[in-house]
């Protein structure tokens, strides 16, 4: 039944397409969309646009994920990091990243760089505040159990910790996923020669509204994608550790 009502709105959206209802010139009918999907993955443009984009995502991802991980730790598990490092991070959590553009510009030029850094930015702080939340939460009674008990650090890690913020963490890592797409639509846009944002400018310059649609399309279809993967994993996590 959750089918139900998008197949029904690309039906009406190709008999208005069809009809001359709705102009081509405004919104191309799915059909058209789909030959230009098709004859871009023929030529090949699709597929590279894809490969650079998705290295773009996983560079910007693993920085982002790494720094907010180590952030979180360091932030969670001492009240002197607390007090130093969160007043400054969330100053600049509160700071709209895509905004940075200029800056990131002038700092790092117009190459590879100011795109990674970018989607890491805003990777990070998702991750950061939900394992340093996670750390902080842990019930004390499962710390006083590992002491009694005589875990070591090994055991209080596998045994209580990770139990602990796993649930947590990966909360963080979706949230971040979803800003990393979000924040290379925009980035890719900036100077860009390769992937699926240059791609989609490309087809402004020449009014190929259909190719900025499969663009688009693929870039919600990467978010849904990355999205049920880590779900796959957060329900494996979940039951391993329970």
């Amino acid at each position: 039944m959750r089918w139900l009502s998008p197949i029904l709105l690309i039906v009406v959206w190709q008999i208005a397409g069809a009809t001359g209802i709705l102009p081509e010139r405004i919104l191309p009918a799915p059909q058209l969309i789909a030959e230009s999907a098709i004859e871009l993955l023929r030529s090949g443009e699709l597929v590279d646009a894809l490969a650079v984009s998705s290295v773009r995502v996983a560079q910007g991802f693993a920085l982002g994920a790494v720094a907010g991980l180590v952030l979180g730790v360091i932030v969670g598990t001492s009240r002197y990091a607390d007090a130093i490092l969160d007043p400054p991070l969330q100053m600049l959590r509160a700071l709209p990243h895509l905004g940075l553009i200029p800056l990131f510009i002038l700092w790092f030029g117009i190459g590879e760089a100011p795109k990674v850094l970018l989607i890491a930015l805003g990777v990070v702080f998702p991750i950061y505040l939900n394992t340093a939340s996670g750390l902080r939460q842990i019930d004390p009674k499962l710390r006083d159990m590992a002491t009694v008990f005589g875990f070591s650090r090994r055991q209080r890690l596998t045994e209580v910790i990770l139990p602990s913020i796993a649930p947590q963490v990966l909360v963080g890592v979706r949230q971040s996923l979803a800003i990393a797409w979000l924040t290379l639509i925009v980035a890719e846009q900036l100077n860009a020669t390769t992937g699926l944002g240059y791609l989609i400018m490309n087809a402004r310059d020449y009014f190929r509204i259909d190719v900025i649609i499969v663009g688009l399309v693929v870039y919600a279809l990467l978010g849904i994608l990355t999205d049920a993967l880590v779900r796959v994993a957060e329900a494996r996590a979940l039951r391993h550790y329970r």
